[in-house]
């Protein structure tokens, strides 16, 4: 093999070595939580402590508004909104962190959401932007 040709071959492999590299590290410094979405019942976490079993809490979506507007739940516990309004809702994430928060449109049933990580998660309805909560995870 001629020197051009291992030099050319050699940089090529550098390229491809850098350009790996850098999509490694791509990314946003506050990364999306990981989490699940269940539209029956609430799914359970297997790395919950012994002494406490993940909770599911409740947000009733009714009367253009979402009641309680702020919660705090844990890291595994599933929140349900319940939607029984005259008019269809949905409950969308804000932001980078609460990306996964994004349920179909509703106006009678239920959707839930596993939250895995601490945080603060903030929602709106994305028909509705006025009404709008928020769910704090320790």
């Amino acid at each position: 093999m001629p020197f051009d040709s291992r030099v050319k071959s050699f940089r090529i492999a550098t390229g491809f070595a850098v350009v790996g590299m850098l999509l490694a590290g791509c990314g946003s410094e506050d990364s999306a939580p990981s989490a699940t979405t269940t539209t029956g019942a609430a799914s359970t976490s297997a790395a919950a402590p012994a002494d406490s079993k993940p909770a599911t809490v409740t947000v009733d979506v009714d009367d253009m508004k979402f009641s309680p507007e702020t919660i705090t739940v844990k890291a595994g516990d599933t929140v349900t909104w319940k939607f029984d309004d005259k008019v269809p809702h949905s409950v969308q994430g804000i932001g980078d962190k609460a990306m996964g928060i994004n349920s179909p449109i509703f106006d009678r049933g239920e959707w839930s959401y596993t939250f895995t990580a601490p945080g603060t998660y903030r929602y709106l309805c994305s028909l509705h932007p006025e009404m709008r909560g928020t769910v704090t995870v320790s």
